[in-house]
């Protein structure tokens, strides 16, 4: 074995090692949900964000607390309601007088200079506040006035969503949803999760939650997720999943032409790509396997399509969308033409 390959080894190993070590400390305070504890760890590591979305009172702002506890970087919390102001999210240029009585301008920085971010109850907020997320997510980056700040990496932002139709909510934009690596959808527990659940929160002794990996690690692992290589069928698999919910292309499937009006963007193949290195490397491999992509792909690609009025009408989800889509399309051989 030659000194690369064994470096190549360890990075894979010590990658895996502190992926699950995060995991199962979040797991000290969260019960069941291990598959959207990992796929929330995996966003962090590629660069990206998520969108939690469940009725309330299923712990999605705690899973979110319990990552920032997790973690030593610096968290803020974000209350998302009809009357939030873009100001109240990036900050502001306030008035301020020095000992001498003169006066100057200064930007009071607001709650999105963070490393986690937690955008709780998002869609309680007005299209105009949502807004502000937009260049923070994409650029990582704050614009005021005519001064740019850039934001601290990591920068990680976590959205929690009421998807019940109550007074004060509010869709989210397309091109912010476009913004989330994952959509998540958080769901009820079974009998033997929630008798745990009691137990845990209703007794004096609590789990304190270890910070177990810092920002340089962070950054580091980061890193390692993007020079994972992926082999040519590997690659256009994603793309043809991701093709096959455009309506009317040559690999869609009856229900994508029936159902769907737009389909997934080129994010939702880079989100796939990225979301199946993270996969790659937490199972110990430094190779993208056609089973990553087809693992990471409803999280990635269930809030990039819009259906038509027939799809909204008869109460078709994206998910059983992207089950035909999944069955349609096969799996690319390293053997076949591409």
């Amino acid at each position: 074995m030659s000194d690369a390959t064994a470096e190549v080894r360890r990075k894979v190993e010590a990658f895996r090692t502190d992926f699950h070590r995060l995991v199962d400390e979040i797991q000290k305070d969260i019960v069941g949900y291990h598959e959207i504890v990992k796929l929330v760890c995996a966003s962090l590591f590629a660069r990206g964000h998520v969108l939690l979305e469940g009725v309330p009172g299923l712990g999605k702002t705690r899973m979110v607390k319990a990552l920032s506890a997790a973690i030593h970087t610096a968290f803020s919390r974000i209350q998302f309601t009809p009357d939030l102001m873009p100001a109240d999210i990036v900050g502001t240029t306030i008035v301020v007088e020095d000992e001498a009585g003169r006066k100057s301008f200064t930007f009071q920085r607001g709650p999105i200079f963070a490393n986690v971010v937690l955008a709780d109850e998002i869609n309680r907020a007005t299209p105009k506040t949502q807004s502000a997320l937009l260049e923070a997510m994409q650029e990582h980056a704050v614009t005021i006035g005519d001064r740019t700040h850039r934001l601290d990496e990591p920068f990680f932002v976590l959205g929690t969503q009421n998807p019940l139709e109550m007074e004060g909510t509010y869709p989210l934009p397309e091109a912010q949803l476009d913004r989330f690596l994952f959509k998540v959808v958080v769901d009820y527990l079974d009998e033997d999760a929630l008798c745990e659940i009691v137990d845990r929160t209703t007794a004096n002794q609590q789990s304190r939650i270890e910070p177990v990996l810092d920002v340089p690690r962070i950054i580091e692992m980061s890193e390692l997720v993007r020079d994972v290589p992926i082999a040519d069928h590997v690659k256009r698999y994603a793309v043809r999943l991701t093709r096959a919910t455009h309506p009317r292309s040559d690999v869609a499937p009856g229900m994508v032409n029936q159902y769907v009006k737009f389909g997934a963007s080129p994010r939702g193949i880079q989100s796939i790509i990225l979301g199946a290195k993270v996969r790659a490397l937490s199972h110990g491999r430094f190779q993208v396997a056609c089973e990553d992509v087809r693992e990471i792909c409803k999280p990635a690609l269930r809030h990039r399509l819009i259906l038509n009025f027939e799809g909204e009408a008869e109460d078709v989800s994206t998910d059983q969308v992207l089950d035909s889509v999944l069955q349609a399309v096969p799996e690319i051989r390293e053997s076949q033409p591409a």
